[in-house]
């Protein structure tokens, strides 16, 4: 009361009754303006627009740990997806009243309709997708476009009247540019309060008819404040609501209104929130368009324009640019020059921005655009403290983020892990877990680095709704691994198909569950064994060979997987040629792929059967296994490569992964090929079998250009199809060749033009290209010799580059490992 004197004594004037703050929400001239009336006021309580639920989180917002922006998060307890959010700036006014009422000892209370009856409304399309327009505090959301078409913005009403065709360049001359004025701290409220009666007598709601029950209930929180306080009440809302708090009902008609509202049981904390997730082009309906701007006005005391610069060009300098303090000195010359121009009290945003484009950028929108989205929008996360009431899977999931040194940061960046390292490890096991519970918080990224298991590549991005993922992962534990756990063995129950089940197993040794690990195992054995379609089968296999390299890197046990593996191969082996007979084009590609998958993931088998026998010490067992899945295949592949019922497609690439493999011989292969390629073969059918034989990326192009025989089959094929058949295989070949690098198309268009040289070797091409002589200089390739050493890293007594060339191959390969 001593300071409600002092106001008086100093002669401030204050209207009768409640004192009604309509504000913009996150307005940093609104929320410089809440202070300067509540400062001049002193009220006994304050109101606010919000949730009464989280009255009890008010007192967070004192604690040194509490850094907006941040936001009320409300959401069902037995369904937490469905949730609602209430953002907070440190230039919202809301906030700047909830701090000067903790600051000076007073009640802070929240008047809204409670989030009991806001998560429950009936209609499902309102539920999802209700938002508010321009001066409303309605939960974060998405409006519906027939919504969209009937409500209005009464700040674009408003600045369309005072004849500006931008609502926020309106909004910043007539508030954020004024100022605080102590002495007539009630003044801009008053004169709001009337601009939104005199829209509300033309436009009703405008669209808004959920206000009226929102009002209602808004209404009987001031009459009860007002029992208790008298008239020393402060109510900060929306400026749209400020009408129908001075509207005189009955308390029995305002009940009314509020009765039969659904109802369900909700909680509610505090999140962290983004600057980006501010902005209007979020979705957010109440968003703004600068949230990075107004946070500076808000947060600059003198000189905004001067630190705005300032700011852009230490930007632009860490990207790079040559920015130096002339072009801070002449952009704000410039911007205000410009708001004398345009007859502006202060240069705002849009003259900043043409300043920054014409003297910083130099007339470019390059560098411009980055200004726009570091500066204008901005990346700021908020934090909270540790204790905001939270469910037990978050608190676990911070208290991990913490000891792994992995902050949230709402701006993307990559992580570079090392697997070997107890740290990184940590960190890719805390990231797989996340991604099986659906909190997506990283994204495995390719590796620009070295191609090793132990290295995994990560983006990392944490947007506000990850809390809300997080929520609901909660029912499946209250540790990450636990709830972890637990979903990968529902998953794997749930699976609808043995693919599924192979990349939860794989998922599973990612994230080390080796809890879930054995029921996932089993429910894919019992899959593996129903299963009878070989398609299906091929799929799953190179995720299980895949798994026992990441268990192999990360130490985890996998003899179990192992044994599936083999016994998914064998099944494979035996209805793999059968399953390849009489069918149509699409199909045949389809199957290649798998044949494809099948060989890279019988080699990964095979070498990791050798490696276990090898570290046991017999080579017999070893060869034994090298001869044992690997020949098994090879005859599959022999198989499938003489039968004239599977398609050419197959055939041929069966016929080049032997080839390949060392299992057949170049003159068998080229053999193969003239067979195919006789007049006694459909055009169609041979060149699939081309097809299968040199493309697909599978290097089919440079063994061309190495083996001129090869190219001459093809070549004699070609030119003689006849003309009826050309034009239907000249598509597929066309697909063929325009898979290989530019220089082999060059290359073989070269060979093509020479003709049939004698021998057939591409050194017949080379030996007639000026500037290649017949024979090897000796003498000009031994002086390159001693770079390939240093290269290397050979002394000179280590012999000849070529004799250690497979000695340096492997080390290098071991090294990867």
């Amino acid at each position: 009361m001593s300071e409600r004197a002092a106001g008086s004594e100093a002669g401030v004037r204050r209207p009768p009754g409640p004192l009604l703050l309509g504000v913009r929400h996150h307005g940093p001239g609104s929320a410089r303006a809440v202070r300067a009336a509540l400062d001049a006021a002193c009220p006994r309580v304050v109101l606010l627009e919000g949730p009464p639920e989280a009255d009890a989180l008010i007192a967070l917002a004192a604690d040194e740990d509490m850094r907006p922006p941040v936001a009320l998060l409300a959401h069902v307890v037995d369904e937490p997806g469905r949730s609602a959010f209430w953002p907070l700036a440190e230039f919202s006014p809301e906030w700047v009243a909830i701090r000067w009422a903790l600051e000076h000892g007073v009640p802070a209370r929240f008047i809204d309709l409670p989030a009991t009856h806001t998560l429950a409304r009936e209609d499902k399309d309102e539920e999802e997708k209700e938002d508010v327009a321009e001066g409303e505090g309605e939960p974060d959301g998405a409006l519906s476009e027939p919504a969209r078409a009937v409500r209005i913005d009464p700040l674009a009403v408003l600045a369309e009247t005072a004849g500006y065709d931008d609502p926020e360049r309106w909004w910043e001359d007539v508030i954020e540019h004024r100022g605080a004025r102590t002495e007539d701290a009630f003044a801009p409220f008053e004169v709001l309060g009337e601009a939104m009666e005199a829209l509300r007598e033309v436009y009703g709601t405008g669209g808004h008819d959920r206000d009226l029950v929102r009002e209602a209930y808004m209404r009987l929180q001031v009459r009860a404040a007002q029992r208790e306080f008298e008239d020393d009440v402060a109510v900060v809302c929306g400026a749209w609501h400020v009408p129908a708090l001075r509207q005189r009902t009955t308390v029995a008609a305002d009940r009314a209104l509020l009765k039969g509202l659904p109802k369900v049981k909700a909680d509610m904390t505090w999140v962290p929130w983004t600057h980006r997730r501010l902005s209007r082009v979020s979705g957010y309906g109440a968003g703004i368009d600068s949230p990075g701007w107004y946070g500076h006005l808000f947060a600059a005391a003198d000189r905004p324009i001067e630190r705005w610069m300032t700011k852009v060009a230490r930007l632009l300098r860490d990207e790079d640019r040559p920015v130096s303090s002339a072009h801070v000195i002449e952009a704000v010359r410039l911007a205000d020059t410009l708001a004398a121009m345009r007859g502006r009290p202060l240069p705002g945003l849009t003259e900043t921005t043409d300043a920054v484009r014409a003297v910083m950028c130099e007339g470019s929108d390059v560098p411009l655009a980055l200004v726009h989205d570091r500066l204008v929008v901005g990346d700021v996360l908020g934090e909270v403290p540790a204790s905001a009431p939270a469910v037990p899977l978050q608190r676990d999931l911070a208290r991990l983020q913490r000891r792994l040194r992995l902050k949230p940061e709402a701006q993307e960046r990559e992580l570079e892990l090392d697997l070997r390292k107890e740290t990184d490890g940590g960190r890719s096991r805390l990231l797989h877990r996340l991604r099986l519970l659906g909190v997506g918080w990283g994204e495995p990224a390719a590796s620009r680095g070295s191609t090793g298991t132990f290295r995994e590549t990560w983006r990392l991005h944490w947007e506000p709704e990850l809390a809300v993922r997080v929520a609901e992962a909660g029912v499946w534990g209250t540790t990450v691994i636990a709830a972890a756990t637990a979903k990968a063995e529902t998953d794997a129950v749930g699976a609808r198909s043995l693919a599924e089940v192979t990349g939860l197993a794989e998922r599973c040794l990612l994230a080390e569950l080796p809890d879930a690990l054995p029921v996932v195992m089993r429910i894919l054995a019992d899959r593996a064994a129903l299963d009878a379609d070989v398609g299906h089968l091929a799929q799953a296999l190179p995720a299980l060979v895949r798994s026992l390299r990441y268990g192999d890197v990360r130490g985890t046990g996998t003899q179990a997987l192992a044994e599936v593996a083999a016994g998914l191969a064998e099944r494979i082996f035996v209805g793999l040629p059968p399953a390849c007979a009489a069918l149509d084009a699409e199909a045949a590609e389809e199957m290649r792929g798998h044949v494809d998958a099948v060989h890279g993931a019988v080699g990964l088998l095979a070498e990791g059967a050798e490696g276990a026998e090898g570290a046991e010490g017999a080579e017999g067992d070893a060869d034994d296994s090298r001869s044992g899945i690997r020949g098994r295949w090879h005859s599959v592949l022999g198989t499938l490569s003489a039968r004239d019922t599977v398609p050419g497609v197959v055939r041929g690439r069966a016929v080049r992964l032997l080839l390949d493999d060392g299992e057949l011989g170049q003159e068998e292969a080229a053999r193969l090929m003239g067979l195919v390629l006789s007049p006694g073969t459909a055009p169609g059918d041979a060149a699939a079998w081309i097809e299968g034989f040199v493309g697909g990326g599978s290097g089919g192009g440079m063994l061309l250009v190495h083996d001129e025989r090869l190219l001459g089959l093809v070549d004699s094929w070609l030119t003689g199809v006849p003309g009826d058949a050309f034009t239907d295989v000249l598509p597929l070949l066309r697909r063929t060749f325009s898979e290989y690098e530019p220089g082999v198309r060059r290359t073989l268009g070269e060979l093509v033009r020479r003709g049939p040289g004698p021998r057939g070797s591409v050194a017949d091409t080379v030996s007639g290209t000026p500037g290649f002589g017949p024979d090897l200089d000796e003498d000009r390739a031994g002086a390159v010799l001693p770079v390939l050493r240093l290269l290397l890293g050979l002394d000179e007594g280590d012999g000849d580059v070529g004799d250690v060339g497979d000695r340096g191959n492997n080390d290098l390969v071991g090294a990867d490992r």
